[in-house]
C-alpha cells in the first residue's frame, strides 16, 4: 500500500522504515531535511512540503501524521483537512488526547475525510521489535489499511497463546494491534496504557531504591547489606513473576552503571499520566497507584534519589527521552541510532 508519513523523529522514522522492508511504499515529509534523507536512503520518497505530499498520493489517500501532542498536531491536522479530498483519511499515530481526537474526527467527517487515531507503543526498539497498537476510527477504513498496521505491528512471534481465547475471537490482538472502536478510543487505551506504564515504573523504582539503600550507615551495621542492583535486575529477568521488557530495559542501565551518576533523577511526564488521572476522576474510579506514580514524577523535581535516575534511565532506555535541563525551551532527543545503541 502506500502511505504519506509527517514527522520523522525517534518513532515515525522508523515507521517508514519498517513499511519499506515490507514492500510498502512511503512519501515522507519533515522539516529536517537530513530526516527526509534517511527514507529517501531507504527507498521512500520525499516531499517538500504537505501540498507536495498529497499531490505525490493517489487517491484514496491516507497520511500518518507523528508528532508530538499539542499544537503543532493540530495545526498539520487542519492544514490537512484543507488538502485532502473526500475518502482521504488522516492517521494520528502521536499521543494525542483523545478528546482531541473524537473533536477533529467530527470537523474533517464533514469534509467526508475519515480520521483514525493510533496509540503507538514501541519506543526506539519498533524498527525490529515492532509496534503495539490500539486503533480507533471508522472500522471499514481501520480495515481497508490493514495491511499497512499489520506490517508495523509485532506479529505473534513465540508468546504463547492465551489459555481460553477462542477461535471466534478477532485475530489482530495476538499479532499486536488491535481495533478499540470509534475515533478516540485507540488514544483512550493507549492513554491508560501510558498511565499503568507510570505505576510500573514507580514500582521498580521504589523497590530498587530500598535495595540499594541496604547499605546505608544509618542502619545497624550488622543488617546492613551490600546488594548488587544490577544482578538483581538479571536475576528477576528470568523466570520471576515480575519479569518485563521494562525490567529488561533496567538491567541494560543498570550493567551499564549500577550508580547512573549519568541521571539526575528529574523525571518528567508527557501528559498521558495526567490525561489518565482525569479520565479516572471522570468516572469516580479509585487509582492510588497511578496517581502516587505521577506524584512522584512531580516530587522529583525538586531533589532526586537513586529511585528517580532509575525512572529517568528507564525512560532513556526505551524511548530515548533524554532528561530535560533547567531553562530549556523544548524537549531532548537523541538521534535514534545513539539511543538504539545505549539501550544495549
Amino acid at each position: 500500500m502506500e502511505l504519506g508519513v509527517i514527522g520523522l523523529g525517534r518513532m515515525g522514522g522508523n515507521i517508514c522504515r519498517r513499511l519499506l522492508r515490507a514492500k510498502h511504499s512511503i512519501v515522507a515529509f519533515d522539516r529536517d531535511d537530513e530526516a527526509v534523507k534517511t527514507v529517501t536512503g531507504s527507498g521512500g520518497q520525499g516531499a517538500s512540503g504537505l501540498e507536495d505530499m498529497v499531490r505525490r498520493l493517489k487517491a484514496p489517500r491516507a497520511i500518518w501524521v507523528m508528532l508530538p501532542a499539542g499544537p503543532i498536531t493540530e495545526a498539520t491536522v487542519t492544514q490537512l483537512a484543507g488538502l485532502l479530498s473526500p475518502g482521504d483519511t488522516i492517521i494520528d499515530g502521536g499521543n494525542s488526547y483523545y478528546k482531541d481526537d473524537i473533536r477533529r474526527a467530527r470537523e474533517v467527517r464533514a469534509k467526508q475525510i475519515n480520521y483514525i487515531d493510533v496509540g503507538t507503543s514501541g519506543g526506539v526498539f519498533g524498527l525490529s521489535r515492532g509496534y503495539c497498537m490500539m486503533i480507533g476510527g471508522p472500522a471499514d477504513e481501520v480495515q481497508r489499511l490493514d495491511p499497512i498496521f499489520e506490517a508495523l505491528a509485532p506479529g505473534v512471534g513465540d508468546i504463547e497463546k492465551t489459555q481460553g481465547r477462542g477461535q471466534e475471537r478477532d485475530p489482530r490482538p495476538e499479532k499486536g494491534y488491535m481495533y478499540c472502536g470509534p475515533a478516540g478510543s485507540g488514544h483512550f487505551v493507549k492513554m491508560v496504557h501510558n498511565g499503568i506504564e507510570y505505576g510500573m515504573m514507580q514500582a521498580y523504582a521504589e523497590g530498587f531504591d530500598i535495595l540499594a539503600g541496604k547499605a546505608s550507615t544509618e542502619l545497624a551495621e550488622q543488617e546492613r547489606f551490600s546488594i548488587d542492583t544490577a544482578d538483581v535486575a538479571e536475576v528477576w529477568r528470568r523466570g520471576s513473576v515480575i519479569s518485563s521488557w521494562l525490567l529488561d530495559l533496567t538491567a541494560n542501565a543498570l550493567a551499564e552503571n549500577s550508580t547512573l551518576s549519568e541521571f539526575s533523577g528529574e523525571v518528567h511526564d508527557s501528559g498521558e499520566g495526567r490525561w489518565t488521572i482525569e479520565a479516572a476522576i471522570e468516572q469516580a474510579v479509585p487509582v492510588p497507584v497511578l496517581s502516587s506514580a505521577l506524584y512522584a514524577r512531580f516530587r522529583s523535581r525538586s531533589g532526586n534519589t537513586f529511585g528517580e535516575k532509575l525512572l529517568s534511565a528507564m525512560r532513556f532506555q526505551f524511548g530515548g527521552h533524554v532528561e530535560q535541563l533547567p531553562g530549556d525551551t523544548k524537549p531532548a532527543e537523541v538521534k535514534h541510532e545513539d539511543a538504539v545503541k545505549k539501550g544495549g
